[in-house]
């Protein structure tokens, strides 16, 4: 029997919250899903419901088939290690008691003799090339993923159920995932963000504050039939608009036509001549009319009304962020950012990046790029002054701002409204509710302390307030800027940057949003020392 994953009649909510699930129905076969959505809408959740980690408060979740499972974070214990990670620790040690002929003849008969064929398989699978006996802990968090993609392709199970599985892969890794991915013929759910992947998918199912919508296809097919639909509820919108615009206009025009008739009855009543109970009646039947007129009228401005109130909803979650930027004014000839022959590393004689010499001038915009342990967060440590070089020299020649990956500028204490004032003073309270509203913070969404939000808000907190100001800095430094954000949200930043006249400096192995921002020139780094640009 194929493996299969059904939910029916789902509902969840956090204590204190609203419903994030209702009445929620979905069925997953064998075939490869991708799960969209903005940050908010339940995304995790929803993975960790199906994974069993959390209990539905209302519904069931039915899974036919074992489950593989890669969350966004490997968690290692300090000794674990890559066969630990596997499943395969127990195996191996049969065979290399085998080896030194100290095994049982229980242990003989019961060894799985393909076991580290089977390891050296998985982790080709993913691009590792590490032994079994590697320790976690030494690893990047980019190689615990692929570690753990590979105890996925281990264990083989009937249905894949990865959250961000590209999260933190330098470009092999990406492939990796999608390679793995564009070949599985088993059932999979794809929490993710990267449109490379999800043009691998079979299906997508968009989750908003109004449930699920699953989408035949890949993500292009995806996105034209979602413009179609934002296209439909705009001509919704419209004919919902005009029938309340003809409702008031009737409602006036029948208003004024019976004022006119009851005036005339008065005057004809004036003039004697009708008897009085006649003259009774009619006053009776006129107010009867004007009533039902009325009650009438309501009911239609009421189902046009709601009927405008849907299609603005169905707007609303269809229509992406859009980012407004004011100009910097940077000069095409202005020297922006300028490295001689840098070296610097963390231990004596074990160099990160060696020699490095670029310049930044103008407006370009260079893409950092280099596998995991290249020296990239280096390079960025570097340039924002949290490292001095060992050797050469670091200039910073104009106004700029960093992001990194934990925005670590935001004080995590404070609301996103106190920290735009903190970072832009000279903006007042309009002005900073503005800016604020531009990246989807309104209201009372910009009263939340920075502590509270989740990974994506807090990014595009970042943003809202180092460039949301009146005059943003000339050179913008951003690293893997679109690890948290939801499509919509990463959209809205390539159309903002795509806008923005300054320098910008990038570390991203998103090539989707490397092409859409407009790069102009690639900086290479290799590891252990070394480094090309590359034009």
């Amino acid at each position: 029997m194929p493996a299969s994953i059904t939910l029916s009649d789902l509902a969840w909510s956090a204590p204190d919250s609203p419903p994030l699930f209702s009445n929620l129905n979905l069925s997953f076969g064998p075939a490869r899903t991708g799960l969209v959505g903005r940050n908010g809408v339940g995304k995790t959740t929803l993975f960790k419901l199906i994974a069993g980690e959390l209990r539905p408060q209302a519904g069931n979740v039915s899974v036919s088939g074992g489950l593989g499972i890669l969350r966004q974070t490997v968690q290692v214990s300090p000794d674990e290690t890559v066969a630990g990670l596997l499943g395969a620790t127990a195996g191996l040690a049969v065979l290399r008691r085998a080896e030194h002929g100290e095994a049982t003849d229980e242990e003989l008969a019961d060894a799985d003799w393909t076991v580290e064929t089977r390891i050296a398989s998985a982790l080709g699978r993913v691009g590792l090339d590490t032994r079994p006996e590697t320790r976690l802990a030494t690893m990047s968090g980019g190689q615990r993923t692929r570690a753990g993609l590979a105890a996925l392709i281990f264990a083989e199970p009937d249905f894949l159920l990865l959250d961000e599985p590209t999260n933190n892969l330098d470009r092999e890794g990406r492939e990796a995932v999608i390679d793995l991915l564009a070949n599985w013929r088993s059932g999979a759910i794809v929490v993710s963000h990267d449109r490379e992947l999800l043009e691998t998918m079979d299906a997508i199912v968009e989750l908003t504050t109004r449930g699920a919508t699953r989408y035949g296809g890949n993500w292009s097919t995806y996105r034209e039939l979602r413009a179609q639909q934002l296209a439909a509820a705009k001509r919704d919108l419209a004919d919902a608009e005009k029938r309340v615009a003809d409702v008031a206009r009737s409602a006036r025009v029948t208003a004024e036509r019976q004022a006119r008739r009851s005036s005339a009855g008065q005057r004809k009543g004036a003039k004697g001549g009708t008897p009085r109970i006649i003259l009774g009646g009619m006053k009776d039947r006129g107010e009867n009319t004007s009533g039902e007129n009325a009650r009438l009228a309501d009911r239609r401005r009421e189902q046009a009304l709601d009927a405008a109130a849907v299609a603005r909803e169905r707007i609303e979650i269809l229509q992406p962020l859009t980012v407004r930027l004011p100009p910097t004014h940077l000069p095409a000839n202005k020297p922006v950012l300028r490295l001689d022959a840098v070296t610097v590393g963390y231990e004596p004689d074990r160099p990160i990046v060696g020699e490095l010499s670029f310049t930044i001038t103008g407006p370009e915009r260079i893409a950092v790029t280099g596998p995991n342990g290249s020296g990239k967060t280096t390079l960025l440590a570097l340039i924002s002054g949290q490292l001095s070089p060992w050797v050469g020299t670091v200039q910073v020649m104009t106004a700029s701002a960093m992001l990194d990956q934990r925005v670590s500028l935001l004080d995590p204490s404070t609301s996103i409204r106190d920290n735009f004032l903190r970072i832009t003073p000279q903006a007042d309270e309009y002005a900073c509710r503005t800016a604020l509203a531009r990246f989807m913070f309104r209201a009372e969404a910009a009263l939340q302390l920075v502590s509270t939000l989740s990974g994506g808000q807090l990014l595009r907190a970042g943003l809202a307030c180092v460039l949301g100001g009146a005059t943003p800095p000339p050179f913008l430094i951003l690293d893997e800027p679109t690890n948290h954000l939801d499509i919509d949200s990463i959209e809205a930043v390539e159309a903002g940057l795509r806008a923005y006249d300054g320098a910008l400096l990038v570390v991203s192995h998103d090539e989707t949003f490397l092409e859409a921002v407009g790069i102009t020139r690639g900086l290479e780094l290799q590891p252990p020392s070394g480094s090309r640009a590359s034009e």
